[in-house]
């Protein structure tokens, strides 16, 4: 059998060469047929029939009415619009306290009393003392009014020759001597009346009245404490107007400069959610508050809460309105050709045959979702959405790859 074989004119390097050249054509075949498959695979993902014959198409949306508001939005909470801190300006015990929480008071009511009978024994030590020294002062202008009649016979006499000049000065020093006495002890006589007013201001501080007409919305005393008011003001509650309140939220510094004083505001409650509430932005904190790296500015802005509902510390969702339309054709973000910067924007649409045509239209107010349509579309037309494909009507599933069973 070796006589048959025709006798081999190749090298052993090019023999060995041979299987190698043969390996990478085949891995380029191998590449191109995955390629084309893939292709093939990608039109039938696309084209492939539905259940009831037609061809799946790409996705449109109706251009329908409703309202689109260009928004910043921001978390806060809400507090009293005011609200004051009742404390005491005494010490001494707590021994009577007519508040809880929740209580409605109103201006000048008696909410608490503290031991008064420290201060009430200064008080009559210092008016005792004050009687003192009106005793004194009645003495003094006696002894005046005799030193003054003698200096009055010593001038007299003087005048005839009958006494010294000696015996005159010594009167009349005594009458001047008598004259300083008597102002000293009525200016004692003065700062003792003004300590007995402070008396009577403290002893006055033990009974404690509402300075303001409002609700008790904290207590932080009770019954029987010992209050030092040497060196800090004791609190014993709050009293606060929830009549109005006052929205605190904290605005990003980049939403920050979108803000303007004046510019409506809505917002909702976490318990209440679908009922939103109105208001109108009236300050901005110049100082930020820095959080974990991120700069944050406080805007404020009151509401009406006549029926009670709000109450403090409540978390709010606040939404600051830009610009807003209501009741308009709009249509969502995805459908729009790319942002150039105008108002001018193109549109696919899709007509009654199924036809895909381009339009220019002119947009409005946008937010996150949607844009208003200001002209080029009608209620009711057909927008198809960029870079999504699915059944026309949305409602059928995507086939799935591979051969139909």
């Amino acid at each position: 059998m070796n006589e048959l074989a025709p006798p081999s004119t190749e090298t052993g390097a090019s023999a060995r060469m041979r299987p190698a050249r043969r390996r990478r054509r085949n891995r380029w075949v191998l590449a191109l047929a995955c390629l084309v498959l893939l292709a093939v695979a990608a039109v039938a993902y696309t084209w492939w029939p539905s259940d009831d014959g037609e061809a799946v198409a790409v996705r449109t949306v109706e251009v329908v009415r409703g309202d689109v508001a260009d928004v910043v939005s921001a978390l806060g909470t809400l507090q009293p619009a005011s609200y004051v801190d009742v404390g005491a300006q005494v010490s001494g015990q707590l021994t009577r306290l007519n508040a809880a929480i929740g209580d409605q008071v109103t201006q000048g009511q008696l909410l608490a009393e503290l031991d008064a009978r420290v201060l009430q024994s200064r008080l009559s030590t210092d008016t005792a003392e004050l009687a003192r020294l009106n005793g004194v002062l009645a003495q003094q202008v006696a002894q005046r009014e005799l030193a003054e009649a003698q200096a009055n016979r010593q001038r007299a006499m003087f005048r005839g020759n009958a006494t010294s000049r000696d015996q005159l000065d010594i009167a009349e020093a005594q009458l001047r001597v008598l004259d300083a006495q008597i102002l000293q002890t009525e200016a004692e006589i003065s700062g003792q009346e003004a300590t007995i007013a402070a008396d009577r201001a403290n002893l006055s501080f033990t009974r404690i009245a509402a300075p303001m007409t409002g609700t008790v919305i904290s207590v932080t005393a009770v019954q029987g404490q010992t209050l030092n008011a040497n060196q800090s003001a004791p609190i014993l509650l709050r009293i606060a107007d929830l009549a109005t309140m006052t929205v605190e939220v904290q605005v990003s510094e980049a939403d920050q400069p979108k803000l303007r004083l004046g510019m409506p505001v809505r917002f909702n409650t976490l318990g209440r959610p679908d009922e939103p509430r109105n208001g109108t932005l009236r300050q901005i904190y110049p100082t930020p508050e820095v959080v974990n790296n991120v700069t944050l500015y406080t805007a404020l802005f009151d509401v009406a809460n006549a029926d009670g509902e709000l109450l403090p510390q409540m978390s709010v969702q606040a939404f600051f309105i830009r610009a807003e339309a209501k009741d308009v054709p709009m249509v969502p973000l995805a459908a729009l050709s790319r942002d150039d910067g105008t108002a001018e924007r193109t549109v696919q649409v899709l007509d009654a045959e199924g036809n895909v045509s381009s339009r220019q239209i002119r947009i409005g107010v946008s937010d996150r979702v949607h844009t208003e349509v200001v002209s080029g579309l009608e209620p009711g037309e057909r927008v198809v959405l960029k870079g999504v494909t699915a059944p026309q009507d949305a409602a059928r599933p995507r086939p799935a790859m591979g051969p139909r069973l």
